[in-house]
């Protein structure tokens, strides 16, 4: 017999020793989700519970997974974002709690209708209709992939919305105009992949994580182009890496944007950039 405390002191000790960062806390994470629970009903059980044999062989699988520096969201296939369940796997980024600041942004101006540019899992594009009932959405990616991933998400969450996705690279299959563009792109240089965490750098997708070279490449298309596909009064938002506000914002200006802001996130770093299009 194997107890819940047993396992997790267990699951503790070989996360630890495979190096991986907050072991304990990640366990706790993998044993509620091996046993079907949240962490709060987990908290609640007997540390003497006897685990049953599936529970065990998921919480293995898990384990095995975990200490190979699989991040969390892929081995449980969820990642809360906006207080909100997205389905995650290997084909998207991880939704990361930095990205709600361009949330909070776009909540910030009214829309009628958004555009969603490298949407991945939906997270963004999802979020923003969820909070803005009466709102249409497209989201582009270029991964097929990714695009099932975010379509789950919309019908899963939003199941009686009609959102539109489309394939292909930035505005290519783009067409009419949006009160708001917002994205997350790319924009870890070529130099900074070798120092990203294993999480990172070897389980999610490198078409986007970064677009080689200096990392600004999308915002070059996205700024230059974003005022075609905008309303007059309409706002253009994107996430940055926290070195760039001031580059990406002089893209910005040189696009036509006018009221160009950087935004910080809650650690105090550069986080989004975003302008209006008042109009040629």
């Amino acid at each position: 017999m194997t107890t819940l405390l047993a396992a997790r002191r267990d699951a503790v000790a070989r996360l630890a020793a495979a190096g991986v960062p907050d072991a304990a806390q990640d366990v706790a994470v993998l044993l509620a989700h091996a046993l079907g629970c949240d962490r709060a009903a987990l908290a609640l059980r007997s540390p003497q519970e006897a685990l049953r044999t599936d529970q065990l062989a998921r919480l293995e699988q898990a384990v095995v997974a975990r200490a190979t520096r699989q991040p969390i969201s892929q081995i449980t296939g969820a990642r809360l974002f906006w207080g909100r369940s997205f389905t995650v796997t290997s084909d998207v980024l991880d939704p990361r709690p930095e990205t709600e600041t361009l949330i909070a942004e776009a909540l910030g101006v009214p829309f009628g209708s958004v555009l969603d540019l490298g949407t991945g899992s939906g997270c963004i594009l999802v979020t923003l209709l969820a909070e803005r009932p009466d709102a249409l959405g497209l989201g582009v990616d270029l991964s097929r992939a990714a695009l099932k991933v975010a379509q789950s998400n919309q019908q899963r969450l939003l199941p009686q919305r009609q959102v539109n996705w489309a394939q292909g690279s930035w505005f290519e299959p783009v067409q009419g105009q949006f009160d708001l563009i917002v994205s997350n792109p790319p924009y870890i240089t070529a130099d900074e992949m070798a120092d990203l965490s294993a999480e990172v750098r070897d389980w999610e997708p490198h078409l986007a994580l970064t677009p080689g070279g200096d990392g600004l490449a999308p915002y070059r298309v996205i700024a230059a182009g974003a005022a075609a596909f905008l309303s007059v009064g309409g706002w253009l938002m994107v996430e940055i890496g926290p070195r760039q506000g001031a580059a990406v914002a002089d893209l910005f200006t040189a696009g036509g944007f006018s009221n160009v802001t950087c935004m910080r996130d809650l650690d105090g770093r550069d986080r989004v950039i975003k302008g209006q299009y008042l109009g040629k």
